[in-house]
């Protein structure tokens, strides 16, 4: 599992000063990949590829109009085979939107003389909204960790609301300025 945010930002941020004890790099690690997994979860995106992964696509059920919608959203390309097992030049080919990602389309170049064509049109990339996740996606899981860690260890009732005499005590919840800033981030699905 990806973490959006690393130890040394988190322990910055709940300022702990000196060398972490074994516990603490635990519970840092575990509340930083909770934290990114909940990112992912809520915004349907997943925003880091380190690494080249190929999707395959159907011409039949993907183009439209010339435009080979992909399933995901795609930061870099890397390579294009069509379901012909012809290679695509990468200079014959638009990415849609031409100069932000991440890409949701591929159309290719009218003076390419190519088409898409097969159903296993294979496009090789970084899956992912970015190759590195922006600011407020770094943002987000930390402020999510540091919640997380800062939750008491018996925690294991905060999730009713406690009513003594006339007042009602809340649970916790999740901080809401994380969920302000994924919002621009968030993928409709349907």
């Amino acid at each position: 599992m990806t973490q959006y945010a690393t130890i040394a930002q988190l322990q910055a941020r709940l300022e702990i000063s000196g060398t972490l004890s074994a516990t603490q790099t635990s519970n840092m690690n575990l509340a930083l990949t909770n934290a990114s997994a909940v990112i992912d979860d809520q915004t349907h995106r997943h925003f880091e590829a380190t690494t080249d992964s190929t999707r395959y696509h159907d011409a039949a059920l993907d183009v439209v109009d010339g435009r080979l919608w992909l399933q995901g959203d795609l930061a870099a390309v890397t390579s294009i085979t069509n379901g012909d097992a012809q290679v695509i030049p990468l200079t014959s080919v638009k990415t849609d939107p031409l100069y932000a990602t991440p890409y949701f389309g591929l159309t290719l170049k009218g003076n390419s003389g190519i088409g898409w064509s097969g159903d296993a049109i294979a496009v090789t990339g970084r899956w992912a909204y970015s190759i590195t996740p922006p600011d407020p996606i770094v943002q987000a899981p930390l402020r999510l960790a540091e919640w997380l860690y800062r939750q008491p260890a018996n925690a294991l009732d905060l999730d009713r609301a406690v009513i003594v005499g006339n007042a009602t005590i809340a649970p916790s919840a999740i901080p809401a300025d994380v969920f302000v800033m994924l919002r621009p981030y968030m993928r409709v699905v349907p």
